[in-house]
């Protein structure tokens, strides 16, 4: 990976900058998540989530299974980058997201990711959809302890590394898919503790937040609590497709209905529909969704109300379109998350 810029901010730790756009939509696997880990943890061969770690289970029992199946979808769509005074003390491993309320639960059982203090070390972030962000990476004072309640006085106050853009690698959508970017750990650590990462997309106010179970002695990446140690090249989770028909037209433009349905076999949180307009044309306005424009590519997020959707179940976005010519186009992209 080259780095185009590496400056080192003695109030903020190590920030790094890269050419190219990010992209992202996802969540940490270097060191992994407990998202990540437990779903790791909990799949099985038939598809099914059955965790093995106690602390993993532990969640399902509070969240059950689908967070599991929706890893990447830790998020806030309000969040705009807020941290202190917005995320409640006790609920920074959900974000203060209720879907994920299990991942909270204070124990020493979580997976668990070896490293060692001071060491220079690849980091690794899910990129399961295409937006621009930043990344700022914090960690845990010392002495803290995972049989308590995470709360804001227990975390460092600033970010001991910022990542600005950093270079996509692999196709979004997919769990081999990453931003990837190599940082220095804070020196004098030892023991348990947790890095919390916080990544703020530049376009829209949606930020996501997680916590990675880490062990300061002498490891170099090690991961230990789950059934399959390093292997996130299990199936993807779930599966969606979007119709869309034209519902109204005009001369000098048009009108959109797309149906979003889940039609994988487990529950999804979220979900994605990307498409491009063809030239000439662009959207006058959209409800029922969250849209972000690049040129003519348009690409919709559901709304807090309407992302969960259970197998078979459907929901609806709209759109007017300003331009001639229509577009032929019935069926879009679709991706949960």
């Amino acid at each position: 990976m080259l780095l185009a810029l590496v400056v080192t901010a003695p109030a903020l730790g190590l920030v790094v900058a890269s050419g190219g756009e990010a992209e992202a939509h996802g969540t940490p696997m270097k060191p992994g998540s407990r998202t990540f880990l437990c779903w790791q943890d909990g799949l099985t061969d038939t598809g099914e989530i059955k965790p093995v770690n106690p602390a993993c289970k532990a969640a399902q029992q509070v969240s059950g299974t689908t967070p599991f199946y929706n890893w990447f979808s830790v998020l806030r769509s309000d969040g705009a980058g807020r941290t202190r005074g917005f995320v409640p003390d006790g609920e920074l491993c959900s974000g203060g997201n209720t879907n994920f309320t299990g991942f909270n639960t204070p124990s020493s059982d979580w997976p668990l990711t070896h490293l060692t203090s001071g060491a220079t070390v690849d980091f690794s972030y899910n990129a399961w959809a295409a937006h621009p962000g930043w990344f700022y990476v914090y960690i845990t004072k010392d002495g803290f302890d995972p049989t308590k309640p995470l709360t804001w006085n227990d975390m460092e106050e600033q970010p001991f590394l910022s990542v600005d853009h950093p270079p996509l690698n692999g196709s979004p959508g997919t769990v081999e898919a990453n931003y990837s970017w190599s940082g220095k750990l804070p020196e004098g650590k030892d023991g348990r503790h947790i890095i919390y990462m916080v990544w703020q997309r530049s376009d829209s106010q949606e930020t996501f937040y997680s916590c990675s179970d880490v062990v300061f002695d002498g490891g170099n990446g090690e991961v230990t609590g789950i059934k399959q140690p390093g292997n996130p090249t299990e199936p993807v989770p779930g599966t969606c497709t979007a119709t869309r028909k034209t519902t109204g037209s005009w001369n000098g433009g048009y009108q959109s209905e797309v149906t979003v349905t889940n039609t994988g076999d487990v529950p999804m949180l979220g979900w994605m529909v990307d498409w491009t307009l063809p030239s000439g044309q662009k959207v006058e306005s959209l409800w029922s969704g969250n849209a972000t424009y690049s040129g003519q590519n348009v690409m919709v997020h559901n709304t807090d109300w309407n992302g969960e959707l259970d197998q078979g179940e459907s929901t609806t976005f709209g759109y007017t379109v300003e331009g001639s010519g229509g577009d032929p186009a019935t069926t879009y992209p679709c991706r949960v998350g």
